[in-house]
């Protein structure tokens, strides 16, 4: 991927002088929910890791502006493309006013306390606040929000559902334009597909365990040239 210019809009010194917003109280995350949050910052952040104009981010407020704090929500996850990451991260919350812009792409993670939210109230702030993608996956095959995954795209105002399919083996997916990837329920996991590639992306674990096989095949070969090297020394006689 090729870097974009850094939006005007914003730059880190603005945020010099103001106080950045509060943390949200902690939620009543399961261990679980947690981890599906942390994968898919992880995955979305490697996806974009060429770029250094997209926010990949969560936990934090977003709202339109500080004055009224009616419709603060806390995204599981939020993207943004063309804007500063570093001088929102610093503000510690998305302020729509400041930024210029609405997020790009929000995801929420079921839970038995905010998945009614999450489908009801949340997604008529979100499309009121312009969010292009509003993305909502629910571990549990649709307990709490009534379905594995699910989608909507911003049109002229008004959130209109992604079309998701379920495959043969059980996987529903529904593609985001935004991310350029298919969103997956996968058994219960969330999964993202790169469509061009055709492969999954790997998760923080998966990428953990990779490089430590490649760690141990580089010492096991490393190992081998030592041994041939020992063996070429003695039948030279050296």
């Amino acid at each position: 991927m090729t870097s974009r210019p850094k939006s005007p809009s914003m730059a880190v010194d603005r945020y010099a002088h103001i106080e950045p917003l509060p943390d949200p109280p902690k939620g009543p995350f399961a261990m679980q929910e947690s981890r599906f949050i942390f994968n898919a910052r992880f995955v979305i952040q490697h996806h974009f890791r060429d770029r250094d104009d997209v926010l990949v981010n969560g936990y934090g407020y977003l709202c339109h502006d500080t004055r009224d704090r009616t419709d603060w929500t806390v995204p599981d996850c939020i993207v943004a493309v063309g804007v500063d990451p570093g001088a929102i991260e610093a503000r510690n919350g998305y302020v729509i006013s400041e930024v210029g812009r609405p997020p790009d792409f929000v995801l929420e993670v079921a839970s038995g306390s905010t998945g009614r939210n999450d489908y009801s109230r949340k997604r008529d702030i979100y499309a009121s606040r312009g969010v292009g993608e509003y993305w909502r996956f629910d571990s549990s095959g649709g307990r709490f929000h009534g379905r594995p995954l699910s989608g909507d795209l911003l049109v002229e105002g008004h959130f209109q559902p992604v079309e998701t399919r379920t495959d043969d083996s059980g996987v529903t997916w529904g593609h985001s334009p935004l991310l350029g990837l298919d969103l997956c329920w996968d058994r219960g996991r969330l999964r993202f597909f790169d469509p061009v590639s055709g492969t999954y992306l790997l998760d923080e674990k998966e990428t953990a365990d990779l490089a430590e096989s490649e760690a141990q095949r580089r010492v096991a070969a490393e190992a081998e040239v030592s041994r041939l090297r020992e063996e070429l020394r003695q039948l030279r006689g050296e």
